[in-house]
């Protein structure tokens, strides 16, 4: 429907200890982790994800209250927002029904304000006690963001795990971070080069287009359910030569 899709999570919190990991050292020269260290603090991981693109927007964080995290949602969306193109002015009434339409088949429905400006941008997240901060929701129903709440958007929040696992593989995965915010420090400057080149979320995308080669080179037994790779049929020779044996015999 032209609408931007974004998605909101916290990842954490990452410890201040050594990693386990891969690194590049000299041929028969490792990585030596201490076995003893000191934990001291943890660290979090604001991010707002777009699939369709693979540009990620990271904030770390010593703590996720909602003092730290709304400012931080509102200060994003503005500036998202801002590079989306002006939807079209629609009557009041028709303009409703699209944002109404958002919830359809939802048991619990946010009551929407009478007055709504053009719908212009999903923002899909999880039950946090802090998204439901009538504050909040009233800020970005006013910006055009219209909300989706898990369990309904749970795959599209599933993406945004996928990002911060990658970018939290990438910054700890053999490291050994003494403070948070070292490790707070890390996870942005790996969040800015992921964004030097994104990548897309696609649904399916390759391993589906495989799985679906997989399927149409598979040939289907009635009955069982099972596949087999090659035909089960004899072939026309043999089955000509069976039925001109069969008419030599009788």
């Amino acid at each position: 429907m032209g609408l931007a899709v974004w998605v909101e999570d916290e990842a954490g919190p990452d410890q201040t200890v050594p990693y386990p990991g891969e690194s590049w050292q000299p041929e028969s020269q490792p990585v030596h982790q201490p076995h003893e260290y000191i934990r001291n603090g943890t660290a979090k991981m604001l991010t707002l994800f777009h699939p369709a693109g693979g540009e990620v927007r990271v904030k770390g964080v010593t703590q996720s209250t909602n003092a730290i995290l709304h400012p931080w949602i509102q200060q994003q969306v503005m500036e998202i927002l801002q590079t989306l193109p002006e939807q079209p002015i629609l009557d009041e009434e028709t303009n409703h029904q699209m944002w109404k339409t958002w919830q359809q088949g939802l048991s619990v429905r946010i009551t929407l304000p009478e007055k709504l400006p053009p719908l212009r941008m999903l923002l899909i997240w999880d039950n946090l006690q802090g998204h439901y901060t009538p504050e909040l929701v009233l800020w970005l129903f006013a910006h055009g963001v219209m909300l989706l709440y898990t369990p309904l958007g749970g795959s599209w929040l599933n993406m945004a795990e996928s990002i911060q696992r990658i970018l939290i593989r990438r910054t700890l995965s053999g490291q050994n971070p003494q403070t948070p915010e070292q490790i707070i420090a890390w996870l942005e400057a790996v969040a800015r080069v992921w964004n030097q080149d994104p990548t897309p979320f696609e649904w399916g995308g390759a391993r589906a287009a495989r799985r679906e080669r997989s399927r149409t080179r598979r040939l289907a037994l009635g009955g069982s359910g099972a596949c087999v790779l090659r035909s089960s049929r004899p072939k026309s020779s043999l089955l000509q030569k069976w039925q001109h044996s069969c008419q030599l015999t009788q």
